[in-house]
């Protein structure tokens, strides 16, 4: 039964609602094994043995959000706080762009300290000086207006984990955001034409397998151009600071289905899967993601960008951070990619 449910997702990238939840809660080690082998088939028949290159800035950790579980939220007053200003940002780039990075991924706390009017020159200072580069923003909820000046400035994409699709949990684990407008946003983005990524956390705390079936179903109704999906990890400074964090199995089972459900996604093997497993990363790959985003960020930053604990790669310099990774990859039988490494269907739309 599992085994046919695995081959009917392959061939036909969907399962319903039923069939998904009785495929995650029965899925032994042979299937999971199955279901790897499969996902990891079709990651190559779409792009091939290619890991996408993302270079990681986080340019502010201050947020006005009070989301339960993360490190950086409004709440915890016994972090750091730090915002980069454009002159240190276009450091970062700079020295991205000569280790060839030909994406940047601007993240940050959702901080109004960054007017649209800051967003809008650093991103259109980028674009000027690097004709060839990506911008993918994650900065959070935004007004349909600004998504869409964001975007003629020349931003490409936009990341917006939507963290569950289940509207009980969601409020459960936060404060002050809102499932209808998280679910607003998203389809603002896709319809002013970003390349759209979603994504959630496996593990939080009373989460279900009927749940994470919901968010599954919910991304193939998005079909976002890229999909987040990372363990629920502890933060010292949070409630949830002695809860159990998800795990490396259940995380990359969600990877691989993900990617039989969308065939095409850009799915990163997230640092946070290298954190709860130091081959994380390594076996998510093999799960069928194929997109890594190394730090760019300041060394001095770094640790203070606290999401979760025990963070990876809060010390290295990005050469060095690149490197490392780099061997990683091509250790586990994939090829580093440097290019923009755009979503398949996104190219087809517009070249």
């Amino acid at each position: 039964m599992i085994i046919d449910l695995i081959d009917k997702l392959y061939k036909t990238n969907y399962l319903e609602h039923d069939e998904l939840v009785y495929l995650i809660y029965n899925m032994d080690e042979y299937g999971k094994e199955y279901l790897f082998e499969k996902a990891n088939k079709i990651r190559m028949k779409t792009y091939g043995s290619k890991v996408y290159m993302r270079g990681l800035i986080e340019f502010t950790n201050y947020c006005k959000k009070g989301c339960k579980y993360c490190g950086i939220n409004v709440a915890n007053k016994n972090i750091e706080r730090y915002r980069l200003n454009i002159e240190e940002i276009l450091q970062c780039c700079e020295i991205g762009y000569d280790l060839g990075y030909r994406t940047f991924v601007l993240q940050g706390g959702e901080d109004d300290y960054y007017t649209d009017e800051m967003m809008i020159e650093i991103i259109k200072t980028i674009k000027d000086k690097y004709l060839d580069v990506a911008i993918t923003l994650s900065i959070g909820e935004k007004s349909y207006e600004s998504y869409e000046k964001y975007f003629k400035a020349g931003a490409d994409r936009y990341l917006l984990r939507h963290e569950t699709a289940d509207v009980k949990l969601f409020k459960k684990i936060h404060t002050n955001s809102y499932y209808k407008n998280r679910m607003k946003c998203l389809w603002n983005l896709k319809k002013i034409g970003y390349q759209v990524g979603a994504g959630f956390m496996v593990g939080i705390p009373s989460q279900t397998k009927e749940d994470l079936a919901k968010d599954i179903l919910f991304l193939k109704e998005l079909e976002p151009e890229m999909v987040g999906i990372g363990p629920f990890i502890p933060h010292k400074d949070t409630i949830y600071k002695d809860e159990q964090a998800g795990t490396l199995e259940d995380t990359i089972t969600m990877i691989a289905l993900t990617r039989l459900f969308l065939p095409y996604s850009l799915l990163p093997a997230t640092t946070a899967l290298g954190t709860i497993d130091p081959l994380g990363r390594e076996k998510g790959l093999k799960a069928g993601a194929n997109v890594v985003m190394p730090n760019l960020s300041p060394t001095s930053v770094r640790e203070k960008y606290s999401l979760y604990d025990g963070k990876i790669c809060t010390g290295d310099e990005a050469a060095e951070c690149r490197n490392c990774i780099e061997k990683r990859i091509v250790s586990a039988g994939f090829s580093v990619d440097m290019s923009r490494g755009d979503h398949i269907n996104w190219r087809k739309r517009y070249d």
